[in-house]
């Protein structure tokens, strides 16, 4: 049987975590981190540790504690905020992880974009002025071995209004013509390299502009969003699985199986308040193409509007597949007309 892999927290909603978390549980059994798992990461777990997953050198002194009756093979983590943590406890455990000093820099955005600008990485900050916010935004979903950076899919972004930027919807086609374009593969690759990622997944995000792509983010680690989701219905290809590989020290299969795309849209509130109403009409599971569609608050919640929401004030969320992208864009679409909601402004506030 495999040996377990940690995983350093799991985050706090099961909207986005229990896609990954349920993949990597079918390759090897989970150990995790938590000093309170949330109940919906039960089913999926060997094992769990009651410690802080941030806890830095505790967190490695409690999982070698863990060691004395039970190996394990790997250590994992999806949150910036544990990646020093997780390259602490890896290199204690000896075995396969970020550097520590790639895992600080990395959990930087400051430190991280320096780096990358001493390495002459072409980057896009807040000084840049319109160049950080004009311009499509991709993320490249990497998977980094010893010296081959493989960028298994492109992931489209649209994002909300300012200044909050949050994304409404993001979309993967299995046959983006980015996926060819010879400028973005060498700012993936220079990236990866500058920051001295091996051995990961990782999401890199990049403004495409007049003058070439530009990064504007590194995240060496799974991503979120549900974007695991949408490059397995893509592509096929598994990316949980192999950050589990990855984290215990093989070589994971990225080989395409799938030729399609897939869609995600959130929905925000229109206004800053408490939600008074929300619906979605049955009629929603009639749709051929939908993945799933999911309410993600209550009638009660207080939320914020779009402009100043962070994803916890999301409403809903659809997954479309189709043959491409503008047919999941019309099925999702679609999906939108059957959900409604009502927000009873707080005083002071208007709809964004």
């Amino acid at each position: 049987m495999a040996q377990p892999v940690v995983l350093l927290g799991a985050g706090g909603h099961d909207v986005c975590g229990e896609f990954p978390l349920a993949r990597i549980a079918a390759v090897c059994p989970v150990l995790l981190v938590d000093p309170d798992p949330p109940a919906w990461t039960r089913p999926y777990l060997a094992g769990r540790l009651a410690a802080d997953p941030a806890g830095g050198t505790g967190t490695a002194e409690a999982v070698l504690r863990y060691m004395a009756g039970a190996p394990v093979g790997g250590v994992l983590t999806w949150s910036g905020e544990h990646l020093v943590s997780a390259a602490r406890a890896a290199a204690r455990l000896g075995v396969p992880g970020l550097p520590y000093e790639t895992a600080a820099a990395c959990a930087d955005p400051a430190a991280a974009r320096a780096l990358l600008a001493r390495h002459g990485v072409p980057t896009a900050g807040p000084e840049d002025g319109p160049e950080a916010t004009d311009g499509p935004l991709v993320s490249a979903e990497a998977v980094v071995l010893d010296d081959e950076v493989r960028i298994v899919a492109l992931t489209r972004t649209t994002p909300g209004p300012p200044p909050a930027r949050r994304p409404l919807r993001h979309c993967v086609h299995a046959h983006d013509g980015l996926l060819h374009n010879r400028f973005l593969r060498q700012c993936v690759e220079r990236a990866v390299r500058a920051l001295g990622l091996s051995h990961t997944v990782a999401h890199l995000t990049l403004r495409l502009t007049a003058r070439g792509p530009r990064v504007l983010g590194v995240t060496p680690h799974l991503p979120g969003d549900l974007i695991p989701l949408l490059v397995e219905r893509a592509t096929g290809v598994d990316l949980a699985g192999a950050a589990a590989a990855l984290a215990t020290g093989r070589h994971p299969d990225v080989t395409p199986t799938r030729q399609r795309a897939a869609a995600v849209q959130f929905a925000y509130p229109a206004a800053t308040g408490r939600l008074t109403h929300l619906r979605l009409d049955p009629a929603a599971a009639d749709e051929p193409a939908a993945e799933r569609m999911v309410l993600t608050r209550r009638t009660g919640d207080p939320v914020t509007a779009a402009a100043h929401a962070d994803p916890a004030d999301r409403l809903a969320h659809w997954v479309a597949t189709g043959e491409d992208a503008a047919e999941c864009e019309e099925t999702l679409r679609r999906m939108a007309r059957h959900l409604t909601a009502t927000v009873a402004p707080t005083a002071g506030t208007y709809a964004a």
